[in-house]
């Protein structure tokens, strides 16, 4: 929002107070809108997100109080300034507990009204500079971390192409052991390159430019794309693996590329994680307002003690990084982090040695 409109917005009752204040604002600058009603203030102010409000909590119609909490879910850091006739400390008290940022009590006169306004406007200017140096800082560290991934990537996505070529015999004959040890150098610095790929995707993170992807999605095809996916994985670890999908519509408002990571992150582990002889179960079904998808395995589950961390940056169950299942510990981050900023939840219920089920849930498109 621009500093230099300086949007007010007067909701109250009688005409001679919202034009007297109107006048008087106008004067130092403020465009002003008025409402008489706490249903056009909301309207006026969901279109127009001013700086200031000023409200009568004495109104016809819906209370001052509603109007107070409908506000504050739209915008909770604009300046509301609550004017009305029934002054008391109790009042001012209940009103600032309820998000207002300053009292005016009837009668008043003009001087009081522009000081009001005024210091709130002066409010809402330090905690616009304080978001915008604060966007300006979070921009500088993603471009920052963006640079040093791609120094990094590059050197090492270079160094697997000449191991490779060395290990096919492309570059010449080399013994049986020295080809042994090359593979496993190239096994590990494709680790490293996709380590370094999932800190940057979660490090990166932008919700603003991700929104502007949303479409409507069919959960269940990225479902089955994810179960496809990992089929020959799931056959050559001897893990059988299924999918039941609820035949009413399961449509959501999301991002692809992120949904399709929540899903093949999920279904990974569920295989990764099993035993021989195991199962992997994804249903997907509507539940009220959400699309709920459940990824259950028979694998080797978590330990109660590490359940409450298992989505924290980093964390590894076993806590060793080259452990007998290979892992980072950022793709449960990742999917955290990506479900809920489709507005859903997560969570996971585990016994160790029998099994994991995770579950989440996401608003489905209406």
């Amino acid at each position: 929002m621009s500093v230099k409109e300086k949007k007010v917005l007067i909701i109250d009752n009688e005409q001679v107070i919202r034009e007297s204040c109107k006048i008087v604002l106008e004067r130092d600058g403020y465009i002003v809108d008025l409402a008489e009603t706490g249903e056009k203030g909301i309207e006026l102010f969901k279109k127009n997100l001013h700086d200031v409000v000023l409200l009568d909590f004495m109104l016809s119609g819906i209370s001052g109080m509603e109007v107070m909490n409908k506000l504050n879910t739209i915008d909770p850091h604009s300046i509301k300034i609550v004017i009305t006739g029934y002054a008391s400390v109790p009042v001012a008290v209940e009103v600032m507990k309820l998000g207002a940022n300053d009292f005016v009590p009837k009668p008043f006169v003009p001087e009081t009204i522009r000081t009001a306004v005024s210091r709130g406007f002066e409010k809402r200017l330090v905690f616009l500079e304080n978001e915008a140096l604060k966007e300006e800082q979070e921009q500088i560290r993603r471009n920052m971390i963006s640079l040093v991934s791609h120094e990094l990537r590059s050197p090492l996505a270079a160094t697997v192409q000449f191991l490779e070529i060395i290990d096919r015999g492309m570059a010449g004959e080399i013994s049986e052991q020295s080809q042994e040890m090359v593979s496993r150098c190239v096994v590990r610095l494709r680790e490293m390159l996709a380590l370094i790929r999932k800190w940057l995707n979660l490090s990166t993170f932008d919700p603003k430019v991700m929104h502007k992807n949303f479409e409507v999605l069919d959960i269940r095809e990225i479902a089955e794309k994810s179960v496809e996916q990992y089929r020959d994985k799931a056959k050559k670890m001897d893990v059988e693996i299924s999918l039941e999908i609820d035949e009413r519509p399961l449509l959501i408002n999301g991002f692809l590329p992120l949904i399709t990571e929540i899903f093949s992150n999920l279904v990974s582990n569920a295989i990764k994680y099993n035993v021989k002889g195991g199962k992997v179960k994804l249903i997907l079904a509507k539940n009220g307002e959400y699309i709920q998808s459940e990824i259950s395995d028979t694998g080797i589950g978590i330990p109660e003690e590490h359940v409450p961390r298992i989505f924290d940056e980093f964390y590894r169950v076993d806590g060793r990084r080259n452990g007998p299942v290979k892992g980072s510990g950022l793709g449960l981050a990742i999917v955290k982090k990506m479900v809920e900023f489709h507005k859903g939840d997560i969570h996971v219920e585990s016994t160790f040695g029998k099994g994991t089920r995770f579950v989440f849930s996401i608003p489905s498109a209406r």
